[in-house]
């Protein structure tokens, strides 16, 4: 019988390299990857048309994609974690900005609906009292979902978000980190707030995670569960886990991020109800840990 092949999309990490190379490998499968940089752009043909049998997702793309029934399954396996507060910038050179100031600015952001983005905005919106539909939102970029109507103003097809906050036509812009002289952080002391922030959550924002086809899942949850292993093996191989763990693997180590990016995702219209933990995976998916 021959191997099963699977098409597969993971970014550059650490805790995957050993996947990538081949020198950990499975006994059910293979994985043919094909790179895309940034991984950010297979998003769209992974939602839009499953084109991967696994690839890796940003949270909000998949549950907007479940909000709109696409045939994909989520695994609890997190490949990029990170807190968000350095990714927002503004220019001091046309006013001094802080995160309660952005009501009646125009901010700039690659996608609405980019899981940064989200973050951020649900920082704002629950820690600062910031009204973020009084913010006028600028955009860059389709949702990777094709439904969802996106009714933020769009930026002129040439210009770039930073060049457009250096030349004072953006005020802030969220998603965002350069070393420009003049850009400053949105939040003054961005891991002090990152550090407080935590503190306060007790989770770690997880950007992007792991999905594979329903298509796959229903034929062979043998094989996702393989998937799955295989990647917490090349974690458990790559060193002991920083502190907090920007990575977690399982239900219960990624479901406090989940409720809060959940929840924020539907307080910004993201998606058209809350979803419970367990909904957001299936039957094989949900007993990983």
């Amino acid at each position: 019988m021959d191997r099963l092949k699977l098409k597969t999309v993971l970014g550059g990490h650490p805790h995957v390299k050993a996947v990538k190379s081949g020198e950990l490998r499975s006994d059910l499968f293979d994985l043919d990857f094909v790179e895309y940089t940034p991984t950010n752009a297979a998003f769209k043909p992974m939602v839009r048309e499953q084109a991967f049998d696994v690839c890796e997702m940003a949270i909000v793309t998949y549950l907007m994609a479940k909000a709109h029934g696409k045939p994909l399954v989520l695994l609890p396996a997190t490949m990029l974690g990170r807190f968000q507060h350095s990714h927002a910038l503004y220019n001091p050179a046309h006013r001094t900005l802080r995160p309660t100031d952005l009501e009646g600015k125009r901010v700039g952001i690659r996608s609405f609906t980019t899981t940064t983005g989200a973050w951020i905005r649900g920082i704002l919106a629950n820690d600062y009292g910031v009204n973020l539909d009084k913010v006028k939102w600028v955009t860059f970029e389709d949702p990777h979902v094709a439904e969802y109507v996106d009714s933020t103003e769009r930026a002129p097809k040439d210009k770039k978000i930073l060049q457009m906050l250096l030349d004072g036509e953006l005020d802030a812009a969220l998603g965002e980190t350069s070393d420009h002289p003049k850009l400053k952080p949105l939040f003054p002391d961005p891991a002090g707030e990152a550090a407080k922030w935590y503190a306060r959550r007790g989770a770690v924002p997880v950007n992007h995670l792991v999905v594979v086809t329903e298509q796959l899942a229903k034929s062979r949850p043998d094989v996702v569960a393989g998937v799955y292993d295989l990647l917490k093996r090349n974690k458990e191989q790559a060193g002991p886990a920083a502190t907090p763990d920007l990575v977690p693997f399982g239900i219960e180590a990624i479901r406090k991020p989940l409720e809060l990016i959940v929840d924020y995702a539907f307080q910004q219209a993201l998606i058209p109800r809350c979803y419970a933990v367990e909904e957001l995976f299936d039957v094989t998916t949900r007993g990983l840990n």
